[in-house]
């Protein structure tokens, strides 16, 4: 049996500790594994290698991904997946197994609707957006990078007297900055799931100013619908004295080495895609729930509405 396998979209710590669950975990059972190189992109235009246990040695600590990224507009089309089922067929791939967030599980859905081809999709992407699991391969590495980055920024925040507004990544989903936010002791956690108010922001920013703190750190994800420079621009002029100063994350959040519990994300659900892929199953979407690696037909797992963690958010209000 052969299987394809690619990475696309945004880079996630983790992916190459996924990379290397599939590749062994497919030697183990008897598989060639053909790596795709440039994502989709590389699928259309056949961009393919053999690999082998050598392949990804040394590679479960990198951030990034060894076979490297792109995103595919080609892709979104029924030419561009017609063009990339042509090339599976050419290299005599049976399975493809597809790494990356929810664009990434979306094409793979649609080459297997389209085509009967069987796809497996793996949940890469730090954003944490994806449904049918509780965690994404990436996201806990994001986090700690980011309540990294806080320390840094607390400690210059308290020896100016600032308020500092720290944006964080995540696209609509803003589990970034509610568990950055939470694990890191922010005054406040703007996200998209949630209204806010800018006066009970001002609020709790003067009471604390009141009562002797010198700084405030407020973690806002990049989907609230105020921009930060505005965010900060408003505070500075509702707080008499007040200096507000923006820091953006940015791409530093996508990098990194993988924490142990990315890597071991990685390797559990690498290596039940593997087995899925023995037993027999068409397609399917792998994640995790609880401590219980599970697995969806891919437009079940696609169609399932995200929670909002609530719980976060209730815990969040009392503690901040």
């Amino acid at each position: 049996m052969r299987i394809g396998l690619l990475t696309s979209g945004g880079d996630a710590p983790g992916m190459n500790a996924c990379i290397r669950a599939v590749v062994r975990g497919g030697l183990y059972y008897g598989m060639e594994i053909f790596g795709i190189r440039q994502g989709y992109e590389g699928l259309i235009n056949g961009d393919f290698v053999q690999m082998g246990t050598a392949s990804v040695a040394d590679i479960i600590h990198r951030g990034g991904t060894i076979l490297q990224t792109a995103r595919s507009a080609a892709f979104m089309t029924d030419e561009g997946i017609k063009r990339g089922y042509e090339q599976l067929q050419k290299h005599k791939i049976d399975a493809l197994v597809v790494i990356g967030g929810d664009g990434t599980l979306t094409g793979g859905e649609r080459l297997h609707s389209l085509t009967g081809m069987r796809v497996f999709g793996l949940p890469g992407t730090i954003d944490n957006d994806l449904a049918y699991t509780d965690f994404t391969i990436g996201f806990d590495t994001s986090v700690n990078t980011v309540l990294s980055a806080i320390g840094n920024i607390r400690d210059t925040s308290s020896s100016h007297g600032r308020t500092t507004i720290v944006e964080v990544m995540g696209r609509q989903c803003g589990d970034i900055a509610l568990h950055a936010g939470l694990a890191g002791g922010a005054e406040t956690i703007l996200i998209p799931e949630k209204s806010y108010d800018l006066d009970d922001i001002v609020k709790k920013l003067q009471a604390g100013r009141d009562r002797g703190k010198r700084h405030s750190i407020i973690i806002k994800a990049e989907g609230v619908d105020i921009s930060s420079e505005k965010l900060a621009e408003t505070l500075t002029e509702r707080m008499e004295g007040a200096e507000v100063k923006v820091v953006i994350l940015g791409y530093i959040q996508r990098g990194g080495s993988p924490t142990a519990r990315d890597r071991i994300l990685a390797s559990r659900t690498g290596v039940r895609c593997v087995e899925l892929i023995k037993e027999g199953v068409s397609n399917a979407a792998v994640g995790i729930k609880g401590d219980t690696v599970v697995d969806y037909p891919l437009a079940v797992a696609l169609a399932m509405e995200k929670d909002s963690h609530l719980e976060y958010q209730r815990i969040c209000d009392i503690l901040l």
